[in-house]
């Protein structure tokens, strides 16, 4: 990640001028500054990308506080959350501040590009609505579940690479398919690392996405290949602590009927597709390729 957004982030926090912010803020593991490295790779000659990425990833930071208080989340990235150690209270008012500190440093940028990163927040934020909506009860429709994915997940990732392009003078519309699918891909591939991977890979315990109501693309196709007293069983399942006899279970019938593959599969499409649109450019195809690849 270049150090350039690194300063840029920190400049902000410094600008917010309370101490309390600035300590709460660097206990916050970076993760992989994805959206931030999408402005950078599209937009490498303008000498305001550092600050345009910054600003995507302090809202990106504010939407994950918030994720963790509605989900009760005590990790991220492997390390205790904000709202396990300080409380609910503080990890709300934190993420207040950088989505709030976020706009303000907005407002510097062209308007088309100040529009598409505000609309990308107000619909993050639908889609955590839609998330926990969708929680409770077992939905199998996957059509709507794919529309709650991308407006929660890569609403925010296609803004970035789209406003990038605005920022550059290159084609918007390319860019922004380009980081909707990718933004598809590297959720639907989080989704599969929580049922494949254990907890330490995952910094968080392992299929906590079912525990927590969340019935993702697996689950999904299971869910239509199942029958009978199967189908029954698994919705009993569902947003219920497993044991560890249920949770065999569950991954036998998804390696009985291929659902990991599947999923994988339409990501695998995703991907492709998101290529086709930047076959010249190996740097945002290594970003797709490596988001594939990728164990955690």
């Amino acid at each position: 990640m270049s150090e350039l957004v690194e300063k840029q982030i920190d400049k902000l926090v410094e600008e917010v001028g309370y101490a309390e912010v600035s300590r709460l803020f660097k206990t916050l593991k970076g993760g992989k500054r994805l959206r931030a490295r999408l402005v950078e790779k599209i937009a490498p000659d303008e000498s305001s990308a550092p600050l345009l990425g910054a600003i995507i990833e302090l809202v990106h930071a504010a939407s994950l506080l918030h994720d963790d208080v509605i989900d009760d989340a005590s990790l991220r990235r492997g390390v205790a959350s904000v709202n396990a150690t300080e409380g609910s209270k503080q990890a709300i008012m934190l993420g207040d501040i950088l989505y709030s500190k976020g706009f303000s440093a907005l407002v510097s940028f062209d308007k088309a590009i100040a529009q598409s990163i505000a609309d990308a927040v107000t619909a993050l934020s639908i889609g955590e609505m839609m998330d926990v909506k969708m929680a409770e009860s077992f939905n199998s429709d996957e059509t709507k579940y794919l529309e709650m994915l991308y407006l929660k997940t890569a609403s925010l990732i296609e803004a970035s690479a789209r406003s990038a392009a605005l920022l550059s003078g290159k084609d918007p519309q390319r860019y922004a398919l380009y980081g909707k699918n990718l933004g598809l891909a590297f959720q639907i591939i989080d989704d599969i690392l929580d049922i494949v991977s254990d907890e330490e890979t995952l910094g968080k315990p392992a299929m906590n996405d079912f525990v927590e109501g969340k019935c993702t693309l697996p689950y999904i196709y299971l869910h239509e290949a199942l029958s009978g007293e199967d189908k029954e069983r698994l919705e009993s399942l569902h947003a219920k602590e497993v044991t560890a006899e249920q949770s065999a279970w569950l991954k036998a019938k998804m390696t009985e009927h291929k659902t990991v593959e599947r999923s994988y599969l339409l990501a695998r499409r995703l991907t492709e597709e998101a290529m086709a649109e930047v076959s010249d450019e190996p740097g945002l195809i290594a970003i797709l390729e490596t988001m594939m690849k990728r164990e955690y």
